[in-house]
């Protein structure tokens, strides 16, 4: 309601009060967005896990489909090349893995560099009870001290003039992991990209 009627008066009297007035209502106007936009992530990372189907064996390519579905605008816009290699098989909640692909993928060309979003993601088999999936690019790349920050709840390497979002994502994609058992790390270094790694187990070892 508070950004329906904020947006209702810049609409309607942009122009016509002073330059105070209209700069004050353009204020209200982006808190009001970017609380809404917190209130949706914060529901979403509550319901993180909770809501998952029961696990059953998915191609996970379908999942990186569905997210890169999901994601055709950001793809679009940005010019982003998008490759991955033959993804397995694996006993997983196929609508949170997909999830997790669209968050990782929209970051890597969120947090982009100069150059053209390049991203590919993989998938290796690790000591036979757990697929290892990677998602790497070419972007800014983050710095060692930050790799555990970046998982928690709100924790923002940039300001919202520079890149819009509520630190989220992240620590979202942390709590489906660990509601299905797996994990996730980051690889990177400033201006030399990043790869995000998150680990799932293969619960019947096939």
């Amino acid at each position: 309601m508070v950004a329906s009627y904020t947006q209702l008066l810049a609409e309607r009297y942009k122009g016509r009060l002073d330059s105070d007035a209209d700069e004050f209502i353009a204020y209200a106007v982006d808190g009001s967005n970017r609380m809404q936009g917190l209130i949706q992530d914060l529901l979403a990372y509550s319901r993180a896990g909770t809501n998952g189907k029961a696990l059953r064996k998915i191609p996970s390519e379908n999942a990186l489909k569905e997210a890169l579905v999901n994601l055709r605008a950001t793809i679009q816009e940005s010019g982003a090349i998008v490759t991955h290699d033959p993804l397995p098989l694996i006993t997983t909640d196929g609508t949170q893995l997909a999830q997790i692909f669209q968050n990782l993928i929209g970051n890597a060309i969120k947090y982009r560099s100069a150059a053209v979003p390049n991203v590919h993601i993989s998938a290796v088999k690790n000591g036979g009870d757990e697929w290892i999936f990677s998602v790497r690019d070419n972007g800014l790349g983050i710095d060692p001290q930050y790799f555990d920050r970046i998982f928690v709840l709100f924790q923002r390497l940039h300001g919202q003039a520079e890149f819009k979002g509520t630190g989220i994502g992240l620590a979202i994609c942390k709590k489906m992991l660990e509601w299905l058992g797996g994990r996730i790390w980051v690889e990177s270094q400033p201006e030399k990209g990043s790869t995000f790694h998150f680990a799932l187990p293969e619960k019947d070892g096939k």
